[in-house]
């Protein structure tokens, strides 16, 4: 297995030629920690093209810390056929007050004004809206000789993002995101 890569700079303009330069797509594998702006990101992509009667996976997730004070969550996913008939039995599902987001997503959080904030971006909104199978949410993790679970952002899809337009939109969504939960 190959040592994770770093790439750093002062902002995503700065970082994301090189991630190009970087990523090829003759790998199968690609994990990079990105120092953009005094944020560590890392992005991490991995096919499994499979082999005999297996189907192979693909997967792309992006995450990154966020300040251990971090009391709020929230959850998006797309919103699928399940999600539909799930909303009309009652599922829970947060109006974000942005309608065709909230046609495309499911939310859940524990701070609806917040969330209204963290997706006032148009450009935000779109991103993510354009995605099928993907979740992105803030999530606890128990870090090792420690009893304080530290919260993450972090975006994961079951999809192999190596095209460099989408895979940048993505990136530029969750840099937007990871910025305002920052500040």
């Amino acid at each position: 297995m190959e040592d994770q890569k770093i790439i750093s700079g002062r902002n995503e303009q700065e970082v994301w030629p090189l991630i190009e330069a970087n990523l090829t797509t003759d790998e199968y594998t690609y994990d990079v920690l990105i120092e953009q702006g005094g944020k560590r990101i890392q992005l991490y992509i991995d096919i499994d093209p499979g082999g005999g009667f297996e189907g192979g996976s693909e997967l792309t997730q992006i995450k990154a810390p966020l300040p251990v004070s971090t009391v709020f969550k929230f959850a998006i996913h797309h919103q699928g056929v399940i999600d539909t008939v799930g909303k009309f039995f009652g599922m829970q599902d947060v109006i974000t007050g942005y309608p065709e987001f909230d046609k495309k997503v499911i939310v859940s959080t524990n701070n609806e004004t917040w969330v209204h904030e963290l997706f006032a971006d148009a450009d935000v909104r779109d991103i993510f809206s354009k995605l099928e199978n993907f979740t992105l949410g803030i999530h606890n993790h128990h870090a090792e000789n420690s009893d304080i679970d530290h919260p993450w952002l972090e975006f994961s899809s079951d999809e192999a993002y190596d095209d460099y337009e989408t895979l940048r939109q993505i990136y530029h969504g969750f840099s937007l995101l990871l910025h305002r939960l920052d500040n």
